[in-house]
């Protein structure tokens, strides 16, 4: 009985220690959804208004102009995929939701897709499966910045410019809420632009500013994919941590109540073995 005691007694320990670890990850981790969803509403309005002001100048190209490199479709023979993941775990749901979503888009298009991998556990998990990645970029935007978006996304349109690739998508994730992210897969290249009616005053012709605008759109629409990728893997960690604080206390309510009831018996026990050897003495 004393043994059972003490290993619930340590059990308890344990699970406090648990508890205390996984209550810090959910307080570390609703800290980092609160700076990126103020990342997220500053960097959103920033790309809309680029991505109007471009289809505003791609709208005023005549007819006859020759499209940018950026823009041309070149079919869907090679296409690329990009998953963004973590480079951490305890998330969740998320990074099987994107390893899956990108396997998929692999299967679908088909012995001539090329895989792009962002985040260490995509990189452990396409190795597992024997899959060979184009670029990995892994532990590179744990903290996005937009320095390091901009320098995959110059080496993603080299490639594409190159012709290793016809197209490229992106599987990410969108953050809606605290509690609700959307798994989504969207072409980057070639670079979609709807033409826009805007009063925007140029001072260069519509090709030079197409020209210059598209790659920074690129850069831009890929910061943002970070960006919103982070701030869902941030959320889904933070909820995940706090399902596991509430569940280690459920645990160790249950687990006081036993030890309690266990070391009364065992407490009753050693009181009726001294009334049982007093009565013994008197006995004799």
């Amino acid at each position: 009985m004393a043994q059972n005691v003490r290993a619930i007694k340590s059990r308890i320990n344990n699970i406090e220690d648990i508890g205390q670890i996984t209550r810090a990850m959910n307080a570390i981790a609703m800290t980092k959804v609160a700076r990126m969803k103020r990342r997220l509403e500053r960097t959103r309005p920033y790309v809309e208004s680029l991505n109007v002001v471009l289809g505003d100048v791609v709208g005023r190209l005549p007819a006859s102009a020759e499209k940018n490199p950026l823009l041309a479709e070149a079919g869907n023979e090679r296409v690329g995929v990009l998953v963004l993941n973590a480079d951490r775990g305890l998330c969740g749901r998320y990074k099987g939701d994107l390893n899956r979503a990108a396997e998929n888009a692999l299967t679908e298009h088909g012995p001539a897709a090329r895989l792009f991998v962002g985040g260490e556990k995509a990189r452990l998990h396409f190795e597992r499966r024997d899959v060979e990645a184009v670029k990995t970029y892994s532990r590179l935007y744990d903290v996005p910045t937009y320095a390091v978006a901009s320098e995959m996304a110059d080496e993603l349109m080299e490639t594409f410019l190159a012709g290793g690739i016809d197209r490229l998508d992106v599987v990410s994730m969108r953050f809606i809420s605290d509690l609700r992210q959307n798994l989504v897969v969207e072409t980057l290249l070639p670079a979609s632009v709807e033409p826009v009616p805007n009063d925007v005053l140029t001072e260069s012709s519509a090709a030079e500013m197409v020209d210059e605008l598209l790659p920074i759109a690129v850069r831009g629409r890929l910061y943002l994919a970070i960006l919103e990728t982070k701030a869902s893997e941030d959320a889904i960690r933070r909820q995940a941590m706090k399902n596991a604080t509430d569940n280690a206390e459920d645990l160790l309510k249950a687990l006081t109540r036993t030890y309690n009831k266990a070391r009364q018996q065992a407490i009753t026990r050693e009181i009726a073995d001294i009334i049982g050897g007093a009565e013994a003495l008197r006995s004799r």
